[in-house]
């Protein structure tokens, strides 16, 4: 279905916020506002199959808004994640740094619901370290994302080690997932941990001890 980018400022406007980098006339561009517009319409129509009144006044805007989040919600995905870690530091310190408590809040790949939780990041340096701001805003950028808490386990770990070639790397996500606490199987309490250790951590138990115990530490 061909439109013409002129029919649709606001998804036109949001659109060219989000991906300045694409020409703003062209056949790319042109081609990611047909797919707004269709994902709009579909939702207006799903949102009738539910049982809603589309033309309501207070839902009028509402696939628009959903185009929105979900640009927001994905904005992980026009990064990379691992050029946060690039900024270092010559400093001598050979013990543990961890970073606990970073919150995130992704979304499911298989239902789009939202999953949100804290992830705690460890490493042993080698020969740099890295601002801690930056950890979390790696983090973040994976979060951002359509995802699985297992790959984004995962993502987090490799990042670290490819990097800032740390002796070790441990990282542990602490979740809840909507798709399994509002639908579905519906428990609520239901918490999803995911762990992924790297170099000294896999190999050295003393150290996932440590790791582990301040991480229960409040």
């Amino acid at each position: 279905m061909s439109r013409n980018v002129n029919d649709y400022d606001k998804e036109k406007q949001l659109l060219q916020a989000y991906f300045p980098f694409i020409q703003k006339d062209s056949e790319k561009m042109t081609d990611k506002l047909d797919k707004v517009v269709a994902f709009e319409q579909a939702l207006q129509g799903l949102m009738t199959v539910c049982g809603d009144d589309a033309k309501c006044e207070g839902v009028l805007e509402t696939p628009y808004r959903m185009t929105k989040a979900l640009l927001e919600y994905t904005e992980g995905y026009r990064e990379d994640p691992k050029q946060h870690l690039e900024k270092t530091f010559d400093v001598p310190y050979q013990e543990l740094v961890l970073v606990k408590d970073i919150e995130f809040y992704s979304m499911c790949e298989h239902h789009l619901a939202p999953f949100f939780g804290v992830a705690h990041v460890g490493y042993f340096p080698g020969e740099k370290i890295t601002g801690l701001s930056k950890i979390a805003r790696m983090v973040e950028g994976y979060a951002r994302r359509f995802q699985v808490q297992e790959r984004l386990t995962t993502q987090i770990a490799e990042a670290l080690e490819e990097v800032l070639a740390p002796v070790g790397v441990m990282v542990v996500v602490e979740a809840k997932h909507l798709c399994m606490c509002s639908r579905g199987v519906k428990k609520s309490s239901a918490v999803t941990l995911t762990s992924a250790t790297r170099g000294a951590f896999t190999t050295d138990p003393a150290l996932r001890a440590e790791f582990l115990s301040l991480v229960k530490e409040h």
